[in-house]
């Protein structure tokens, strides 16, 4: 698998919306990226990498230019390192140096529960990092799902669907458990949306194969 740090480079030079500005910063990614998984290592910190980086560890899909992880506030204030930029409950968007750093919260149960049932460890270049499963990325992705309707951010909902397509098409999953789990997080009507958006992608993938 490739180095992290190739990843989130490739995701800041192939975005257009940085084309023409100064990519100064991206020389020192590498060793941004290196330190800040040596400090996660030797502080004994309980991480978990989600998001994009992850999702590429699984399928070819769309660039990412930061590193999100799941993180108990704990664990935050024994990285003194990261600046942080904004924080809710559940949330952290975050800077260490040059990189962008998304946290999600333990103090989130469905985030805690994912760190601990849903992991497995993925090599990145010389990188071996503790990594979110398929099952756990899938989860995050359809729990994100209703909140990114009701803000009417429906460009990054399509891509969260996207997503979710490609990795039950290379990865066949049975969702119902991950209904189940979900109903204790989100509201009924949520999850009945959940329900109608997984059953259209299954029968997109049934069409795919049958052709």
């Amino acid at each position: 698998m490739v180095a992290i740090s190739e990843i989130v480079k490739n995701g800041i030079v192939f975005d257009m919306k940085n084309w023409g500005n100064d990519r100064s910063g991206i020389s020192g990614l590498s060793e941004n990226i290196d330190r800040l998984f040596t400090l996660l290592q030797e502080r004994e910190i309980n991480y978990l990498l989600v998001g994009g980086v992850a999702l590429l560890s699984y399928i070819d899909g769309r660039n990412t230019q930061d590193i999100d992880l799941i993180l108990s506030q704990k664990d935050l204030i024994a990285l003194p390192e990261l600046t942080v930029a904004d924080q809710n409950q559940n949330f952290v968007r975050a800077t260490f140096d040059n990189l962008q750093v998304d946290l999600l919260l333990t103090q989130n149960t469905l985030f805690k529960y994912i760190a601990k049932k849903c992991t497995t460890s993925r090599q990145f270049g010389d990188l071996n990092v503790r990594c979110v499963t398929v099952e756990g990325l899938l989860i995050l992705k359809l729990y994100a799902l209703p909140s990114l309707y009701r803000q009417n951010k429906f460009d990054r909902a399509s891509i969260y669907e996207n997503d979710i397509l490609l990795l039950l098409l290379k990865y066949p999953t049975e969702l119902k458990p991950i209904w189940k789990l979900l109903q204790k997080h989100l509201l009924p009507s949520d999850i009945n949306e959940i329900q109608e958006i997984t059953t259209d992608i299954q029968k997109r993938i049934q069409r795919f194969r049958s052709r």
